[in-house]
């Protein structure tokens, strides 16, 4: 392990840790568990993550470390930061390759019981904060895979689906309860739960996508990204897809356009309203998602689609360009065609409003649910985090979100 060696010795060991403080959501000791990584304890290192963090491995892969804890490395203030995500992702390799396994301690039973909806990145990291201090938890989930987006809306190519399941089947032997088919607001509502459980976490997280008309007839071949991502990822392609436009310039966006491509599509086109530089998807996936051989179009605008017998035969755009940060249509652009059979809209997810205020719970301005410093909502016993609260989260930001709801219950429950 040459390279890990060379890479772990650049690190600076700081004191201030910014990479730790400041740049990792979760305040993963990456200082500490790179030393250990320099004197080849990779046991120890090992344990200094999974002791924070259940889904290390998992964040080794999809976590924007350029935004987050590279991004704070003080070796990147005159030259490259320290390949903090690459440590991390041999560390956890090493410890699978080895047959090691981090020993998770847990307090006795408190006769506490919490029950926590949503399977995702929120709820898995809430239900393992909460198993350590000895309460037991439900999870609820709504399809019959636990995982969440990690199983649901990150493609294979990205995230293997074994790293999932080591999560799950840890916290199994740690006794979580894992109630799969299961939906809020179809088969139990949260005054239900609340006679049940001491507590309950909501982490269902952003499912209504954002879309908009294309045309004033009834058409096919439009699809939303969360639903392209997920017939995809339980191996049910959709045929005949042609040439397909991927509205959006997000990490969705990307894996949506991949996706197409190992469907089977014609030929993919990213078409963006902004361009590359305000783009928010890391500069990683649009370049693999250019490998497989996806265009990826700029200060592009699609306006409607031109339809035949319902069906799409192009899409109407006009040109942009960005002025005081925003994208604006370009005064002398006019309406030009690009061919598309299928459009996919990737412009966003929010929470379900009309779900979520049916239970009872107070959303914001922005439509997320409102939560105090704790994660409490404005129900009593009631918790939430994940992307229902906040926009653009990030896995690593979801497992922050579900630490700090189980905080707040343990707090409230003592």
């Amino acid at each position: 392990m040459k390279d890990v060696k060379e890479i772990s010795n650049y690190c600076l060991n700081c004191k201030v840790k910014p990479c730790s403080i400041k740049g990792c959501p979760i305040q993963t000791q990456i200082p500490e568990f790179i030393a250990e990584v320099r004197n080849e304890n990779y046991k120890k290192a090992y344990d200094i993550l999974q002791s924070n963090n259940i889904c290390s491995y998992i964040c080794s892969l999809v976590c924007p470390q350029e935004e987050q804890c590279e991004g704070s490395c003080v070796r990147g203030i005159k030259g490259e930061p320290v390949n903090i995500g690459f440590l991390e992702k041999k560390v956890n390799e090493w410890a699978i390759e080895n047959g090691y396994k981090y020993k998770i301690e847990k307090k006795e039973n408190n006769g506490k019981k919490v029950g926590i909806i949503g399977s995702g990145p929120a709820g898995l990291a809430c239900a393992a904060e909460l198993l350590k201090e000895g309460y037991e938890v439900d999870i609820y989930e709504k399809d019959k895979i636990p995982g969440g987006i990690l199983i649901y809306g990150i493609p294979d190519f990205r995230l293997s689906k074994d790293k999932i399941e080591i999560v799950i089947n840890n916290l199994k032997d740690l006794g979580a309860n894992f109630i799969t088919n299961k939906e809020l607001g179809k088969d139990f509502s949260l005054k239900q739960l609340l006679k049940k459980y001491d507590a309950v976490f909501l982490a269902i997280g952003a499912t209504k996508s954002t879309t908009y008309s294309l045309s004033d007839d009834e058409i096919t071949g439009v699809y939303k990204s969360d639903e392209f991502l997920k017939a995809y990822n339980e191996n049910k392609f959709i045929e005949n897809l042609g040439n397909v436009v991927v509205i959006g310039g997000g990490n969705v966006a990307m894996d949506s356009a991949r996706v197409a491509v190992k469907m089977g599509a014609q030929n993919v086109k990213i078409l963006y309203r902004r361009d590359r530089t305000h783009m928010p998807a890391r500069e990683k996936e649009l370049d693999e998602a250019i490998e497989d051989g996806v265009e990826f179009k700029e200060l592009v605008r699609v306006v409607s689609a031109n339809t035949q017998n319902g069906k799409i035969e192009s899409v109407n755009c006009i040109r942009t360009e960005i002025k005081d940060g925003k994208a604006v249509d370009s005064e002398n652009s006019e309406i030009y065609e690009e061919e598309a059979n299928t459009v996919v809209f990737a412009i966003g997810l929010k929470p379900d409003k009309k779900l979520i205020q049916e239970q009872g719970i107070e959303l914001d301005d922005c439509g997320y649910i409102k939560i105090d410093e704790n994660g409490k909502t404005n129900l009593e016993k009631v918790f939430a985090g994940g992307d229902n609260t906040e926009s653009k989260s990030t896995v690593c930001r979801a497992l922050a979100a579900g630490k700090k709801g189980a905080l707040g219950i343990i707090k409230s429950l003592k």
